[in-house]
């Protein structure tokens, strides 16, 4: 089997993991969200829910011998579930900080959170080198995504424990807003195709020293 090949068979089988995860994932954090009255929650369930469309689309992407010709389409699939996430999040978000519902301890929200910031690196990471030595732009880009997912796991356990221990209710929306914001920008960088992959050294239009780091 060549290198290629193999690295194919890897990203195809982090894929799978990624999307069994999110979905299970999205599951949790969505109804967990629904009952604690959660924004930064349903954000949370609804990236998840998104990670499992990037990921189908790279899933796609990869399922054809020819992979490089579909690069293109997963990449806007990617940028679209972006949009549509923080679309969703900032308006829920807004009528939070309104007063419309307010957020209330969530100790799954809490649970979830906290593995996910232990689970989300490890599938990033390895995604992502595969990624770079296979020099597929999507595959990197997804690996974002699930990056995305580790910032957010932060995000989102500090503010359902500043609600949890201080009452903040606050926190809850404006951790949703910042979960709005990095999706927006990964959006816009998915859209553009500024997921720079090859191979390390290849000089390629929008190509950075970020993305093509180890």
């Amino acid at each position: 089997m060549t290198t290629r090949a193999v690295l194919r068979r890897r990203i195809r089988l982090l894929v799978a993991a990624t999307i069994t995860y999110n979905v299970i994932e999205a599951v949790v954090a969505i109804t967990a969200g629904t009952l604690a009255s959660s924004a930064a929650l349903i954000g949370f369930g609804l990236d998840s829910v998104v990670e499992v469309a990037s990921a189908t689309a790279v899933a796609w992407q990869f399922s054809s011998a020819d992979h490089e010709k579909r690069e293109r389409a997963a990449l806007r699939v990617i940028a679209i579930s972006f949009y549509a996430l923080a679309a969703y999040v900032t308006f829920d978000a807004v009528r939070a900080l309104l007063g419309v519902g307010e957020a209330e301890h969530s100790t799954p929200g809490l649970i979830l959170a906290a593995v996910s910031l232990v689970v989300m690196p490890f599938l990033s990471g390895a995604q992502r080198r595969a990624g770079r030595e296979l020099g597929s732009a999507s595959a990197v880009a997804d690996s974002k995504q699930t990056l995305l997912c580790t910032c957010l796991s932060a995000v989102l356990l500090v503010g359902l424990a500043l609600n949890s221990l201080f009452g903040w209710s606050w926190a809850d929306p404006l951790a949703a807003l910042v979960i709005a914001a990095v999706a927006v920008k990964e959006g816009r960088e998915a859209w553009r195709g500024d997921t720079c992959c090859a191979v390390p050294g290849a000089d390629e239009p929008g190509c950075t020293d970020d993305c093509c780091a180890p």
